[in-house]
């Protein structure tokens, strides 16, 4: 890997790797003509347009721009955070006169990747009105919305992980409006590659990104970069990310923030994989203390019984501690669980 400055080294190749896994580049200039000026945190017209291809029927221009209005217009912190990932998530409604009832709003096809708009650009400014403005180094967009924001520094930098993120921190505090919308950041210096949730800005919570494929190279002993931004930031596993592996948990009113962890991600879409076939019956995930494994058996409880291919399934969650039980049945209701039943009474059945 050649050292270089952030921009030819890090940040040029990031947006090169992109457009090679599918995004749409679009230059500074560009984006700008898509949204209604840097107080736009969205690409106005690209929204517009897809909310009206993904709804139709009931989604005219006037529904849209009534829909971007109210996405853009989201509390500027967690709460409007979530309400975003609840667009996100084909969560949200919105009243049909002709129709007399309310209709779920797609923003993003999970399913037809293909019916999606994905977008890059660099060098994003956005003002929320009060100076001084934000400029993100690279941002990510799925049918006009911003869901992914990337802060790059030079490998030559000892505490470039660190001051990206600082940086990521900065855009949060001052750019609210904006980060209100994204999902996701990722902070990179080329050697390292970390992901994590926005406004959930602790550094335990930041993660080293590393999929099966992003291997360390054993020509030279480097870490292959290019493998790791296109198995991250691949379309399908965007989505998949944004739509499964995204947590919003309420613990004593107060709302929290999660993405699941690289191995937690590859135990869940095995389990599902395993579910779905029917020549198997049995299987095993062994995490180890402190990895995860409550969020990973939610993670794949909501994929089974969000799957119409398991016919609405009853899902059986086993505990080994009394103390567990209120924290488990607690985060199941809020992420959104519903009909959640505490057995009474446990028979033992041993066979020899």
């Amino acid at each position: 890997m050649a050292i270089g400055g952030e921009r030819t080294s890090v940040q040029n190749p990031f947006i090169n790797y992109a457009v090679e896994s599918g995004w749409t580049y679009l230059s500074p200039e560009e984006a700008l003509n898509y949204r209604r000026g840097i107080t736009s945190p969205v690409l106005d017209s690209v929204l517009v347009e897809r909310l009206i291809q993904l709804n139709p029927g009931f989604f005219d221009r006037s529904r849209a721009e009534e829909t971007v209005h109210r996405i853009v217009r989201v509390k500027p912190n967690i709460e409007g955070n979530l309400d975003a990932w609840e667009y996100i998530k084909g969560l949200k409604t919105i009243f049909v006169p002709e129709e007399k009832r309310e209709r779920n709003i797609t923003l993003i096809d999970p399913h037809n990747i293909e019916a999606n708009a994905f977008h890059v650009t660099d060098e994003l400014t956005f003002s929320n009105g009060t100076p001084p403005d934000v400029r993100t180094d690279i941002t990510f967009f799925i049918n006009g919305i911003p869901v992914l924001i990337v802060e790059a520094k030079a490998a030559t930098k000892l505490e470039g992980i660190a001051e990206a993120f600082e940086d990521m921190r900065y855009y949060h505090d001052k750019g609210p409006e904006l980060l209100a919308l994204a999902q996701l950041f990722v902070i990179t210096h080329a050697v390292r590659f970390y992901y994590g949730a926005t406004w959930s800005l602790s550094r335990k919570l930041l993660f080293n990104w590393r999929d099966e494929q992003a291997a360390i190279d054993p020509s030279r002993g480097e870490v292959d970069f290019e493998t790791l931004c296109k198995t991250f930031i691949a379309p399908r596993r965007i989505v998949r990310i944004l739509h499964d592996f995204i947590l919003f948990v309420r613990s004593d009113d107060e709302l929290k923030k999660a993405v699941l962890r690289p191995h937690q991600m590859r135990a869940v879409e095995r389990c599902v994989q395993r579910a779905r076939n029917e020549e198997k019956r049995r299987g095993l995930v062994w995490h180890t203390q402190g990895s995860g494994k409550t969020y990973t058996m939610i993670t794949v409880a909501k994929r089974l019984i969000e799957d119409e291919r398991f016919d609405h399934p009853t899902v059986v969650m086993l505990i080994d501690r009394n103390e567990l039980e209120q924290q488990l049945f607690g985060e199941l209701e809020s992420v959104g669980f519903k009909n959640i039943e505490v057995a009474e009474q446990r028979n033992i059945c041993a066979s020899f």
